[in-house]
C-alpha cells in the first residue's frame, strides 16, 4: 500500500484497536479471491469463517491479506479556506485502513467452529438489552449450520496502517474539513481527525 509518511500509522496497539472496531475485512487469498467477512482479532491471530460452498478454502494454506476499511468520506475542495485564496485545491477522500498479512490455515474441527461462532456472536451481541447467544438456537439446527462453514486462522505477520485524514493540509484547511464533516452529520470522521 502506498503510504506517505504523514499518513502512516504504525503503532501496533492503534492498528489492532482499529481492526477490532471495524471487525469486517476483505480477505484476499493467493488466487486473488476476495471475500468480505467479519473477523475477530485474538492476539496476533485473525479468526473467521466462510460458507463451505465457497471454494476459497480449497486453496489450502498460504499467504493471505485482510484489509480493514474504516470510516471514509469525500473531501470537497470548497471546504478548504485556502481554496478561496488560491484556487489550488482538488477533491480527495479521507479514510482509515489497516492491512494485515500472514499465513492462513483452514479449520473444519466442529469444536473450534462452535467456539468461534460463539465468540463472534458474543462480540457483536455485547451491550444489547437481550443478547443472543449460541445456546439460544436449537442444537440440531446449530449443528447443521456449523456443518455449513469452514473456519480460518490468519496468523498476522505484518501490519500496515494508513490514516489519511487531511494531515497534508494546513491547520485552517483541516479545520474546514472537520467542520464540514460535522455539518454533514459525519461526526465519525470529524472525531477521527481529532485523534493523533
Amino acid at each position: 500500500m502506498y503510504t506517505p509518511d504523514h499518513f502512516r500509522e504504525d503503532r501496533p496497539e492503534v492498528l489492532r484497536d482499529a481492526m477490532r472496531q471495524i471487525a469486517f475485512a476483505t480477505l484476499i487469498t493467493r488466487d486473488l479471491d476476495a471475500n468480505h467477512l467479519p473477523m475477530l482479532l485474538e492476539g496476533d491471530t485473525l479468526r473467521g469463517h466462510v460458507a463451505r460452498a465457497n471454494p476459497v478454502w480449497k486453496q489450502g494454506e498460504g499467504e493471505a491479506l485482510a484489509i480493514f476499511l474504516g470510516p471514509h468520506a469525500y473531501v470537497s475542495p470548497g471546504w478548504y479556506p485556502s481554496k478561496a485564496e488560491t484556487g489550488k485545491a482538488v477533491p480527495t477522500w479521507n479514510y482509515i485502513t489497516v492491512h494485515a498479512r500472514g499465513r492462513i490455515r483452514w479449520i473444519q474441527d466442529a469444536d473450534w467452529l462452535r467456539a468461534h461462532a460463539g465468540a463472534l456472536s458474543d462480540a457483536h451481541e455485547a451491550g444489547r438489552e437481550q443478547p443472543w447467544g449460541i445456546g439460544d438456537a436449537p442444537e440440531s439446527y446449530l449443528a447443521a449450520m456449523l456443518r455449513g462453514i469452514v473456519g480460518f486462522e490468519l496468523t498476522v505477520e505484518t501490519l500496515e496502517g494508513k490514516w489519511k485524514l487531511s494531515q497534508n493540509r494546513d491547520a485552517a484547511d483541516r479545520d474546514g474539513v472537520r467542520e464540514a464533516y460535522l455539518r454533514e452529520d459525519r461526526a465519525d470522521m470529524a472525531r477521527r481527525m481529532d485523534k493523533p
